[in-house]
Order: structure tokens, then C-alpha cells, then sequence
């Protein structure tokens, strides 16, 4: 807890049973009240570990990708009373001592989001092996995505934030997708609800055990993005009308 605010961290979890318990052991308990992980028809005994540390465990019988993942998380975050949600995946990739800075704006009222961003110094993200190609494609996409939606982002691609309560009741993730462009549809439906949005520094490490798209999927993710952002012009220039882009006040 922190200034009187519940943190719940919410583990989007596949295939993590070599990696999640260094994950767990690498979270401020100090801060973070409970921990949440929900399986996504994983091959491994990921759930098995999960349940043997301890953990509040939710399964899918299918895969519903990591999007679904996400909204199953969101709801059983805001059912335990969760003030502040962070996403921490457990495949150890992000480091979770940086929880503390993500939370902290947002428990203090400053801010609706904390993104950690790999980009935010550039070095960092190379310096954790991230792959060139990835590297560059980060870069390109971030700009498109930063002309198009008028922000001043260095990443969207980040899987470590932390969101308030209210950035998640008030926004209809449920309409978003259940594969990767979820991350990027939550900022297009901050944006249109005028939610403050901070970044901070992290680090990454690139290694066997986390978990990472290959070329092919990262293409299709790409693609994804490209649909978003041709969504998003449409609806502002009111050609088309989305459910997702509707928020609540």
C-alpha cells in the first residue's frame, strides 16, 4: 500500500513456470498488497508453481491471447478492491524494483498511468539485448503513433504499467483485442478520455526464458497497430463510429 492506496500487480501469465518465482521474489511486498496471476492454458506447470507460491490464481482452459489475459486480470484486480493495477510479466523480461516508481505519480494523485519505457533512454534498451530489428521497429512505430494521436510518447509497446482504479472502470477494455494491440487500443482510449499519462526509465533483459514475438507476429502486431491508428482517424474525423471509443464520463 501506498498513501492509503491498494496495489494489486496482475501477472499476464504463459508458459512462466521456469521464470515466475524470480519474478515474485523481485516485487516489493512493501508495496504491493496481493499478487494476481491468471494462466492462459499454459503447456507448462506454470500453474502448479503459481499455486505452490502462494498466489490468487485464475486459469484459461483456452488460450485467449494476451489481451484476454489482460481484461481477465483487470477484473479480478478491481473485484479484490485494487486502487492501482500494475502489469508485471512474470517471464522476468521487466524488473520489478522499478514498481515503486511506476505506482508512486499515481497514488500521489499526479497521474492515471506510470508506463515503464524502454525507450526513454534508448541505450538501455540495447543494453538489455534487444534485438536491432525490434529496436528500430520500436522507434518507427512510436513516431507514427505520436503524429497520428498527437501524444509525445517514447514507447507504446511497453508491457510494464500501472493504471488507476479509475482508468480501468472508466475505459471499455472489455471491446478491446485479445492479442497484442490491446496495449496500444488502452492508450488510443486514454487519449480520447484525457487521462495523464507518465513515463519513467527502465531496463529489460532479453534472454531464452522471456517470453518474445519472432518476426512474423511482430509483423502482424505492426499491421494491428496500423488498423488502430486508421480506426482512431476515421472516428475523429467522424467517418466511422467505434463502441471501444466511447467513454464514459
Amino acid at each position: 500500500m501506498i498513501n492509503g492506496k491498494k496495489v494489486i500487480a496482475i501477472l499476464p501469465a504463459y508458459n512462466a513456470a521456469r521464470t515466475l518465482k524470480m519474478t515474485l521474489d523481485a516485487i516489493p511486498r512493501d508495496i504491493v498488497d496481493d499478487v494476481v496471476l491468471v494462466d492462459d492454458a499454459s503447456k507448462d506447470n506454470t500453474v502448479e508453481v503459481a499455486r505452490a507460491l502462494g498466489l490468487k490464481t485464475f486459469i484459461h482452459q483456452q488460450n485467449r491471447g494476451y489481451g484476454g489475459n489482460q481484461k481477465t486480470c483487470y477484473r479480478e484486480a478491481l473485484k479484490l478492491g485494487a486502487d492501482i493495477i500494475v502489469m508485471v510479466h512474470p517471464d522476468f523480461q521487466y524488473d520489478p524494483t522499478f514498481i515503486p516508481e511506476l505506482v508512486r505519480p499515481i497514488a500521489m494523485g499526479e497521474y492515471d498511468a506510470v508506463f515503464g519505457s524502454r525507450m526513454l533512454v534508448r541505450k538501455n534498451a540495447l543494453l538489455g539485448w534487444m534485438p536491432y530489428w525490434k529496436f528500430v521497429a520500436n522507434i518507427f512505430l512510436t513516431k507514427l503513433e505520436n503524429f497520428i494521436l498527437g501524444m509525445r510518447l517514447t514507447e507504446y509497446h511497453s508491457g510494464f504499467r500501472a493504471y488507476s482504479k479509475k482508468v480501468l472502470e472508466t475505459l471499455p477494455f472489455e471491446l478491446n483485442s485479445d492479442y497484442f494491440v490491446f496495449d496500444t487500443e488502452i492508450i488510443v482510449q486514454m487519449k480520447i478520455a484525457g487521462f495523464r499519462i507518465k513515463e519513467i526509465p527502465i531496463s529489460t533483459r532479453y534472454f531464452p526464458e522471456a517470453s518474445m514475438i519472432g518476426i512474423w507476429r511482430s509483423t502482424q502486431y505492426g499491421l494491428g497497430i496500423l488498423h488502430v491508428l486508421w480506426k482512431y482517424i476515421f472516428y475523429r474525423i467522424g467517418l466511422k463510429d467505434y463502441a471501444e471509443f466511447h467513454i464514459k464520463k
